[in-house]
């Protein structure tokens, strides 16, 4: 992960109040996120440039085992086409996966300057239950993401670009999206990131930030 400058820094710190956007995307076993299985997640922490540009950095992704117990719908397997228990799937225990997400959101938080890290989603809300049920079944004390609050490009998309799904938006954006590479947590998540930033940037660009 390439580390901002000193200036860089300081913007991104002051323009979101000090918390640093992180795009995270999940594949689950279905809709309850306190019974059903996660099954797939990645973090894409989001950067400033001097200009005061948002980009995203690096994407860190697992694919996870589900939790002891766990349920997972025959629907939603079929709609994301993850098989959980296929023998040469490569897969992290839902302990390992948030530590290691959350030591890099950690990481992120403390390079940009900024206090603690607000997510970001499409269809935010989704994603954020089902982080915060697996820190909790992880008995992760410290979570670095704003425990309710969060930015859902579902949202910004049909406000900025009058779409609100993530690949019609995208293409709106003019910003390459492959359906066949859609529904992986790592796809997804670098999708929205870039979306993001361009929805952000284009907001600067129009001069609708009136921070600086």
């Amino acid at each position: 992960m390439s580390e901002p400058t000193s200036k860089a820094s300081s913007m991104m710190a002051n323009r979101f109040r000090g918390y640093l956007p992180v795009v995270i995307d999940v594949e689950t076993g279905g809709f309850n996120a306190a019974t059903d299985a996660l099954l797939e997640i990645a973090a894409v922490p989001i950067q400033m440039d001097e200009q005061g540009l948002l980009y995203p950095g690096e994407t860190l992704s697992f694919h996870v085992k589900p939790f002891e117990g766990a349920n997972i719908e025959e629907a939603a397997i079929k709609f994301t086409g993850i098989d959980p228990y296929h023998p040469l799937r490569i897969a992290n225990t839902e302990q390992e996966a948030m530590d290691g997400i959350f030591r890099t959101v950690r990481k992120a938080v403390k390079a940009s300057g900024c206090k603690r890290a607000i997510l970001v989603g499409h269809n935010a809300h989704f994603d954020h239950g089902f982080v915060n049920a697996a820190a909790e079944r992880c008995d992760i004390k410290r979570n670095p993401f704003h425990p309710f609050s969060n930015f859902d490009t579902v949202s910004l998309a049909g406000l900025a670009v009058g779409q609100t799904v993530l690949a019609r938006a995208c293409e709106v954006a003019e910003i390459e999206f492959s359906n066949e590479e859609a529904h992986s947590a790592r796809y997804d998540t670098e999708k929205t990131a870039e979306l993001f930033c361009f929805i952000a940037n284009r907001w600067r660009e129009l001069g609708g930030w009136l921070g600086e």
